[in-house]
């Protein structure tokens, strides 16, 4: 979400520098406050080492390494989240974790007195790095300690706070807070916080009790983490249930990526899970956020304004999924991630001049269910020899979406101007489409309840003539 970093850049009004790179602004179509005081950064450092301006062109690409590098790092993070994830454990993960974001935190903050801007390259890769490590393991710790009926509103946790993190973001890069131009090291480097924060709490909590009795077959330490997680007398209903699985997992040791590939019996699964990865980068919602400026600014917001404007898109976000989180284990999460998609398609914004509502309703339809219900649905679908390897897939299938639709959506745009969300139209509907006839609610049932489903939709496939779907490695 390259609007999110533009926020987090925006500094100073000087006209006159303003106009400098108002043509490097055309290849961004980013507003010029956003981007400039990074930018003058550069070409102050240019020009002291090299006593000459940098280069429009270099400027550029400059420009675009720190822009595109977050999702190579996010890539390579979720590449490797799921091996971690079974080497060190999922608490063990996320507390090795916290490394990268204090190293990025500490680079970045360090950039400008050092005048390096390779050090805003580097830690952009390694928060990067963080984030793709964190959407792996995180939702894997927050599924597996989750009582079965809670385990929808628990694990919504991820979205609340990734959209509650987005919208601090924009709410402390404003001018009034650390948004102006002499503060920008000081706000990149707040991501350290979190970080800080996780590692003075995670250590009190428990390891995955599922982890310790299946993946290390720690009996006394799954017994005491189940204790210290559901009380003394309501944990023996999670320990049946983990038994039973690990009965079944019984010789066999957890799966990489591509022995997932190769396993039939989860082709429905993996099939689910490229779909609903795909379709949550390439639903539109990213484009919305590059779209907002341009829809505000038609509205008639005064550009001076369209800051806050768009933190009301980030507080949208964090509050449906809030919503989502208490609507989850009432209304199941097929429900709402099929409703969430045909609200999407009916909520994108064709004509520019009318489409300020329809923004805030398409946002407000993507937290209401896609938003929150897809990382659920990863845990949910995948016992828990396979659960990391399609963490991994998934991770991977979401940041590569993210960098596609990041590549091609300014092409989209110049093609079909206010109609390109004719595009995402399709994709919504054909995704809540498949939702509805392939994937089962999921709603209080347990991990092996969940894979018989699947099978049998594979023996009703198989009892028509065909085997379904036909996923191969080299999908």
């Amino acid at each position: 979400m390259l609007k999110y970093l533009g926020r987090s850049l925006k500094m100073g009004k000087d006209e006159g520098e303003a106009k400098e790179y108002e043509p490097l602004l055309k290849d961004f179509k980013e507003p010029v406050q956003q981007i400039k005081s990074v930018q003058s950064f550069i070409n102050q450092t240019w020009t002291d080492r090299y006593s000459t301006e940098i280069s429009h062109e270099m400027l550029t690409l400059f420009w675009s390494i720190i822009v595109s590098i977050f999702t190579i790092g996010g890539l390579v993070g979720a590449s490797v989240g799921g091996t971690l994830a079974i080497r060190f454990g999922r608490k063990g993960t996320l507390l090795f974790n916290n490394c990268f974001a204090i190293l990025a935190a500490l680079l970045m903050g360090l950039s400008s007195p050092s005048g390096a801007f390779e050090l805003i390259i580097i830690g952009r890769f390694l928060i990067g790095v963080n984030a793709g490590i964190a959407i792996c393991a995180q939702p894997l710790y927050i599924g597996e300690i989750a009582p079965r009926a809670l385990r929808g509103a628990m694990a919504m946790g991820t979205s609340v706070f990734i959209t509650g993190g987005i919208l601090t973001g924009q709410v402390i890069g404003l001018k009034e807070l650390l948004g102006k131009e002499e503060y920008w090291p000081i706000l990149l480097s707040t991501t350290c916080i979190p970080a800080v924060l996780q590692l003075l709490t995670l250590p009190w909590f428990p390891e995955s009790p599922r982890y310790l009795l299946i993946d290390r077959g720690d009996d006394a330490g799954c017994q005491k983490a189940l204790i210290w997680f559901h009380g003394q007398e309501k944990y023996h209903g999670e320990r049946e249930d983990m038994e039973k699985e690990r009965v079944s997992a019984v010789g066999v040791k957890p799966k990489k990526p591509w022995e997932l590939f190769s396993d039939r019996s989860v082709h429905w699964q993996l099939l689910t899970l490229l779909v609903i990865h795909t379709s949550q980068q390439l639903n539109g919602i990213n484009a919305i956020y590059f779209y907002a400026d341009y829809v505000f600014t038609q509205a008639g917001i005064p550009e001076d304004k369209i800051p806050y404007a768009t933190v009301g898109t980030g507080a949208c976000e964090c509050i449906t999924a809030l919503t989502c989180g208490l609507l989850i284990e009432s209304l199941g999460r097929k429900a709402l991630i099929i409703g969430g998609y045909s609200l999407m398609g009916e909520a994108s914004p064709w004509v520019p001049y009318l489409s300020m509502v329809c923004v805030f309703a398409f946002i407000l339809s993507f937290g209401l269910g896609p938003g929150g219900v897809t990382n659920i649905l990863t845990t949910e679908l995948f016992t828990q020899t396979d659960r990391p390897a399609a963490y991994m897939i998934g991770g991977s299938i979401n940041w590569t979406s993210f960098f596609l639709i990041g590549m091609i959506f300014p092409f989209i745009v110049t093609g079909l101007k206010q109609y390109c969300f004719l595009v995402f139209l399709v994709i919504c509907c054909l995704v809540a489409t498949f939702i509805f006839f392939v994937v089962p609610e999921t709603k209080n049932k347990t991990f092996l309840e969940i894979q018989s489903n699947f099978h049998s939709r594979k023996k009703l496939f198989a009892a028509n003539g065909t085997d379904g779907p036909l996923l191969t490695t080299a999908m």
